[in-house]
């Protein structure tokens, strides 16, 4: 009897098909070996089950989110303004899943009465927003969409009226010049005198993650990472016939043929022996070759952002070179570095000092450059340092809160003896979790390279 079935005959039966697993890696070769660890598809909702998702998290955070931010920041009223094909990135958000548009001119109107009161919501637009944005307009009783905001104001009587705009951020800019003009023209003179520009409530809005949202951000990410690693597989890549570019659009297909979209065009390129820089474009991928991909997908209205890397195995290999996982490595520690960095209250520009003081002191050679995302890919919220900047900036003035989702984006570069001592950048991007005390990734990180294997060996 052999090792393995030794093993399986004494093992509990929970562990067998894990013996089993490892044994049939053992005999397979490195094709089965690259493979086993690969993520599962999970389940892919049909177009109508996605809609009560989206409905329910949007119902919620409607609920919890808006009161919150809306009190934090001493508002009592919030208008937010929107035209169809015109839609502010805020009110977008807010849209339910079956409004794809705003409709002709939307006004969004939040209400804090105070006293332990609900904050009231409506649409100051002649079709009310299914269940969550009842109308407030009639125009057969009143024909001007503006008099009725003003008529709105005076009945309630609000301190400080928030709108959007922004210089600072695209965000919280969604008041054009035109809606700013028409409102303020209707209101009089006392009103307008409590308008207040906000920049805040609309980031607030947006990069908070609600308990609900990541109770299903972790099957959007397996998702993305089962698509990623697909990609960086021997069934799309053969070494010595496909390109980077076949890789690049074999991404986009896949993630249009799920009904999902991509919200940037992935990137796909490679890191050689003895070439310096990366290639990419028709550049036909080889053994030996140091593969990197970024790519992001948007699911239930939440987007992923990540960055992994594949080696191609040389002819009689089963893993990568020891400088390729060294460098690889040393990335992984520049991510430990960035997490452990984060303080609620903090500004990104010093969470990105506190981090790269801690990677360099560890002997590695960090760039930082992360960001929120939920919303939106490149989230609202502050900077942690930039690619081509790693010193303070004002983008990364803005505080870290609680609550938020981030892409833990940056790279390693480091020294691969195996190929002459070159030097090169190890990139990553994990999408990770900050409740206030600490950074979970939502899907796990990956610290091992993908390994391909030619078909047939």
């Amino acid at each position: 009897m052999n090792l393995a079935a030794r093993d399986m005959k004494n093992a509990p039966r929970r562990c067998r098909a894990v013996i089993g697993l490892l044994a049939l890696m053992a005999t397979a070769g490195p094709a089965a070996a690259a493979a086993a660890d690969r993520p599962a598809y999970p389940q892919v909702l049909p177009m109508r089950e996605r809609a009560a998702v989206v409905n329910r998290l949007l119902k919620d955070r409607l609920d919890t989110v808006v009161p919150a931010i809306m009190r934090e920041r001493g508002v009592d009223m919030w208008v937010l303004v929107a035209r169809e094909n015109f839609e502010e990135p805020v009110v977008a958000t807010m849209l339910n899943a079956e409004s794809l548009l705003a409709r002709r001119r939307t006004i969004l109107v939040f209400f804090d009465p105070g006293s332990g009161k609900p904050v009231e919501r409506f649409t100051v637009s002649r079709y009310g927003m299914g269940d969550l944005f009842a109308s407030a307009w009639v125009p057969e009783k009143q024909p001007d969409q503006w008099a009725r905001l003003a008529e709105i104001i005076a009945e309630r009587n609000p301190r400080r009226i928030a709108i959007n705009s922004s210089p600072l951020t695209a965000f919280a800019d969604g008041m054009t010049l035109s809606a700013h003009e028409q409102m303020m023209a209707a209101l009089s003179p006392e009103q307008r005198g409590r308008v207040v520009r906000d920049e805040e409530l609309a980031v607030r809005w947006l990069e908070t993650r609600t308990p609900a949202e990541m109770a299903v951000y972790p099957d959007v990410m397996r998702l993305a990472h089962a698509i990623l690693a697909e990609g960086l597989s021997d069934k799309v890549i053969t070494p010595g016939a496909t390109t980077t570019r076949d890789v690049v659009w074999w991404y986009r297909q896949k993630i249009a043929d799920l009904g999902m979209t991509a919200w940037f065009q992935p990137s796909v390129s490679i890191s050689r022996q003895g070439t310096t820089g990366t290639l990419d474009g028709d550049t036909v991928i080889q053994k030996g070759d140091l593969i990197w991909t970024d790519f992001g997908i948007t699911y239930l209205r939440l987007n992923t952002d990540t960055q992994q890397n594949a080696y191609v195995l040389r002819d009689g290999e089963t893993e990568a070179p020891a400088g390729l996982r060294a460098g690889l490595a040393a990335n992984n520690r520049v991510q430990d570095a960035l997490t452990a960095s984060f303080r609620a209250g903090d500004t990104g520009n010093a969470v990105l000092a506190r981090a790269r003081a801690q990677a360099i002191a560890e002997g590695l050679e960090p760039s930082i450059y992360s960001h929120p995302i939920g919303y939106h890919g490149h989230g609202a919220g502050t900077a942690i340092g930039f690619w081509d900047n790693q010193q303070p900036d004002p983008r990364g003035e803005y505080r870290v809160f609680p609550n938020t989702a981030w892409s833990i984006e940056l790279s390693a570069t480091h020294a691969v003896p195996e190929w002459g001592g070159q030097r090169v950048a190890f990139k990553t991007e994990q999408d990770a979790f900050f409740d206030g005390r600490k950074v979970d990734y939502i899907d796990k990180r990956r610290t091992a390279l993908w390994l391909i294997a030619a078909k047939g060996k």
